[in-house]
């Protein structure tokens, strides 16, 4: 069963004179994979899928799926002869995005993706139609149900117009595939009960809510603002874990212009602009999504620079 504890990227997917820039993705994956990330997230709504089309979302795919097993043969490779008896290296896990609000199509969708190696699936409630809470345990259900992979709740109301509110969390926790929770509905509350509830794994996703909820017991991140810096921010979930408290907030207090900078304007277009300042990939996004502002993109450099 996947674990999903750990800082996890959700990838941006990087363009280049407007197709999708497979070469660049391989080797973001790569770079992660030597910060010492727990995995990876694909799909999701910083890797703008509402803008590629079914065969680019599948290519997507398997370039993510592709260069995180490379990240298994690469590690492998450089195995000592005193080390023989340690665990062989793994690929790094994969979260696939499932998007929508037909739930019929969202079952067809999963079909296809069962048979392929990811660690989970991460899935927002219904967006734009409001569904009662009854119908997002419906669907959640349903999806769950159909899915060969855990699945990974994802609350995030601000972009679905509905939450998920805490009984109905609770129901699903029930659910043998519902493993865990991507945590951005902005409530303490519900935070804390889930943590003490226990049976699901509690993922921060509001970037500046990753030390409380690590600090609270939560299982770590699936942070956008990670793209620059991983090994910072796996520092931080290690310095945690470990119970090194003051080192940890320390590493969390550096972190906070740059998460702050990151989400000043509509994700990805932030992070976009982080990585083309490092030299990763062109800054593009796809209509409706625009570039970040010239203002915003002239601190992110500065903020580069100072390293």
């Amino acid at each position: 069963m996947s674990d999903f504890s750990g800082i996890w990227i959700p990838l941006i997917t990087p363009f280049a004179d407007g197709a999708v820039d497979h070469a660049a993705l391989r080797a973001l994956v790569r770079r992660y994979a030597d910060a010492g990330v727990a995995g990876l997230g694909a799909l999701g709504t910083t890797g703008e899928p509402a803008t590629l089309d079914a065969a680019e979302q599948d290519a997507v795919l398997a370039t993510i799926l592709e260069a995180a097993q490379a990240t298994q043969a690469a590690r492998g490779a450089g195995v000592t002869t005193a080390a023989a008896d340690a665990p062989s290296p793994r690929a790094l896990p994969v979260l696939a995005g499932v998007s929508g609000n037909h739930t019929a199509s969202m079952r067809a969708r999963m079909a296809q993706l069962n048979s392929l190696p990811l660690a989970g699936l991460l899935i927002a409630a219904p967006y734009y139609i409001r569904p009662a809470q009854q119908g997002i345990v419906a669907h959640f259900s349903a999806l769950a149900d159909a899915s060969a992979h855990p699945v990974v709740l994802y609350d995030i109301p601000q972009r679905t117009g509905v939450r998920l509110e805490l009984d109905t969390l609770l129901t699903l926790a029930a659910h043998p595939r519902i493993r865990a929770i991507k945590d951005c509905a902005g409530s303490l509350d519900t935070t804390l009960a889930l943590i003490r509830d226990g049976r699901l794994q509690v993922l921060a996703g509001d970037d500046l809510a990753i030390f409380n909820t690590l600090c609270a017991g939560g299982s770590g991140a699936i942070a956008a603002s990670a793209h620059s810096r991983p090994e910072r921010f796996v520092a931080l979930y290690r310095a945690l874990a470990d119970g090194r408290l003051a080192e940890g907030r320390r590493i969390f207090h550096a972190l906070v212009p740059q998460i702050q900078l990151a989400f000043a304007e509509p994700n990805p277009a932030p992070v976009k602009a982080l990585l083309a300042a490092e030299g990763w990939i062109s800054n593009e996004l796809r209509m409706p999504m625009t570039c970040a502002s010239a203002a915003l993109t002239e601190q992110l450099a500065a903020l580069v620079e100072r390293g």
